[in-house]
């Protein structure tokens, strides 16, 4: 037997029962002989609604208030997970993020986890306590609370497993693995045995919302063994690890992220460095670029298109107003109507043709392409939102995944 991390997400404790539910699958866990530590998110929709909480009194409150407020959800889950494992007869203890020692970065709202000090769940576990910790929060260096942003407990949950040496890191989710396709899209969806860390990072990326990217980079990283599961059904996950057991197919899996906004910088000089001044300073606002797209336009000058969330539209439009002087473009278009379609899969690499097949389906469909980003593992396009469901359902038919 060993020492096994497994993380449960908002709607796997969203109530009393489902509480009790998650009680029993840890216990039996330990009953079995192994150590366990729980990692616990927020019930349900608590966050949301704290969120709403504070636009009410303040909706421009500090970074730093928001992250006391918000980090309280998943206090609130972790008392209540140990009340009910204590009702089963099992030892436990519950601890905040600080308590099991998480030590982050500065940064508000987005922390990064700098190392966790093991001591005190090292000494929980050698008193033979189940330990449920919250999920998404840590400390920074001036004793400061701190989240982890979107899809935090999965990282910490992850950042666990390694720091302890875990044999396993269990993700239950309300889904029972990682699909071809979204099964609410695609009904004949396959639910995969196994998949690489690449694989899986890149669906994470592309908006599979089963594991966060950042809790798969750093599996990756340390050779953590990951398995996602279901809350609710005893079966068997999807295995994610370096290498996949069996022959791969070609496409692992066609998924679609509608959190999407293209901005487009029209008229720039056509002279070296435009484009670093343009995604430096991005960078400079913790704003991440995905597709870019740059074309020759008229004159003389050049065209440069990218993607970035919703969230950072607006933020992205501000930065470009305050270079209009020192870049002298012509205008900013942008739009936010879009969704980004992707294929991914670490067999495309050595088969020609792969793309060709994805825009013929899409052709097929009359479904127009906007931009195109390829790596080895993967194909995106961005199309209109309206034609996204529609998409992935053709493609997925047209590989017969």
């Amino acid at each position: 037997m060993g020492l096994i991390v497994q993380k449960f997400g908002g709607s796997s404790v969203a109530d009393a029962a489902k509480v009790i539910n998650v009680a029993e699958r840890v216990t039996e866990t330990y009953k079995a002989g192994n150590q366990v530590i729980v990692v616990v998110s927020a019930q349900g929709d608590t966050t949301d609604d704290l969120i709403t909480k504070a636009n009410e009194i303040n909706p421009d409150a500090s970074k730093r208030e928001m992250d006391v407020l918000l980090s309280s959800g998943e206090q609130i889950s972790i008392a209540l997970l140990a009340m009910a494992i204590e009702k089963i007869g099992c030892p436990v203890v519950s601890l905040t993020g600080w308590q099991a020692g998480f030590n982050t970065n500065a940064a508000s709202g987005n922390a990064r986890i700098n190392n966790i000090d093991t001591e005190r769940m090292q000494s929980e576990l050698d008193r033979r306590n189940i330990i449920v910790v919250a999920g998404f929060q840590g400390l920074d260096k001036y004793d400061n609370i701190t989240t982890l942003g979107r899809g935090g407990s999965d990282t910490s949950a992850v950042a666990i497993a390694a720091a302890m040496r875990a044999d396993k890191c269990e993700i239950y989710t309300d889904v029972d693995g990682v699909y071809t396709a979204d099964p609410r899209i695609c009904k004949d969806a396959k639910k995969l045995d196994e998949i690489t860390y690449d694989e899986m990072l890149e669906l994470a990326s592309l908006g599979a919302n089963v594991l966060h990217n950042r809790s798969v980079e750093m599996a990756k990283k340390y050779n953590v063994k990951l398995e996602v599961k279901s809350s609710f059904e005893r079966v068997p996950g999807t295995l994610v690890k370096e290498v996949v057991s069996v022959e791969k197919m070609l496409i692992r899996g066609v998924t679609r992220d509608n959190d999407v906004a293209r901005i487009a910088v029209v008229g720039l000089e056509n002279t070296p460095g435009i484009a670093f001044r343009v995604f430096s300073q991005l960078a400079q606002e913790n704003i991440n670029v995905d597709m870019i797209l740059q074309s020759v336009g008229r004159e003389g000058t050049k065209d440069i298109a990218f993607t970035v969330t919703r969230e950072n539209e607006a933020k992205t439009l501000e930065v470009l107003e305050g270079l209009k002087d020192i870049l002298n473009y012509k205008e900013v278009n942008h739009r936010d109507d879009l969704s980004k379609v992707s294929i991914v899969g670490a067999g495309m690499v050595n088969n020609p043709g792969v793309a060709a097949k994805m825009f013929e389906a899409l052709f097929d469909n009359d479904i127009n392409i906007h931009m195109i980003s390829t790596s080895e593992i993967k194909v995106s396009v961005l199309i209109k939102l309206e034609n996204a469901e529609k998409a992935v359902k053709v493609i997925h038919d047209k590989f017969n995944i």
